[in-house]
């Protein structure tokens, strides 16, 4: 099997870290191109019983894609030192779907995500986004431990 890109799947948290060092050893190893994805939430004009104004919905909008392409670009200046091939991707929508989509969009022939171990109840009521990722790839998908060392 010959992989020339990875998507490598960052929520920016402590648990995302092994998976992007992983991504990264990959990519060298492969010479592949590591592009770094993070998708973004999309935030709703209703919260509870009350309403957002669509002007402040599409600021936070505009604050949280810039944060997250500011903190792609910092993930990606890590990789570059690392004389790895590497862009940067961010785009709008649930987690899992929006991975899955942009993993077939770039022709990643893998996706490295990290998984932050939940069980029981708090896996059931939050769900796991590396789990749908896995049901619903077209492409292979490692998993890394919050807790790799």
């Amino acid at each position: 099997m010959t992989v020339k890109r990875i998507l490598h799947a960052s929520d920016f948290s402590p648990a995302s870290r092994p998976a992007f060092r992983l991504g990264q050893d990959l990519a060298k190893a492969l010479k592949a191109e590591l592009i770094l994805f993070h998708a973004v939430s999309p935030i709703a004009p209703m919260m509870g019983e009350g309403y957002i104004p669509t002007s402040l919905v599409e600021e936070l909008r505009g604050q949280t894609r810039r944060d997250g392409e500011r903190r792609l670009e910092a993930l990606a200046r890590t990789a570059r030192r690392g004389r790895i091939r590497v862009s940067t991707l961010l785009a709008e929508g649930p987690a899992a779907e929006a991975i899955v989509k942009a993993a077939k969009r770039k022709r990643a022939g893998l996706i490295v995500i990290g998984t932050r171990g939940r069980t029981g109840l708090a896996r059931m009521l939050l769900g796991s986004v590396a789990e749908r990722v896995v049901r619903t790839a077209t492409c292979p998908v490692l998993t890394v431990g919050a807790r790799r060392a």
